[in-house]
């Protein structure tokens, strides 16, 4: 990287000082945040070998998948 005169930057987030005020807008039933759509594939575990093919193809637009034990 010295060599091809990169510069690499990053940071941290503030995942502390955000999480009181943010766990109860996920938790809320009304879904104020939509996470509720963020899921495209709900499963059980024992679904999860096949479902992984599915994830990794992209197929049936599987992109977030939850898995239910």
């Amino acid at each position: 990287m010295f060599d091809k005169q990169l510069n690499l930057r990053m940071g941290q987030c503030n995942v502390k000082r955000w999480v009181d005020e943010i766990i109860p807008l996920v938790e809320d039933p009304a879904d104020p945040l939509g996470v509720l759509d963020l899921a495209t594939h709900h499963a059980s575990l024992g679904s999860a070998p096949d479902l992984y093919g599915t994830f990794q193809r992209k197929e049936d637009g599987c992109i977030k998948v939850v898995l239910n034990p």
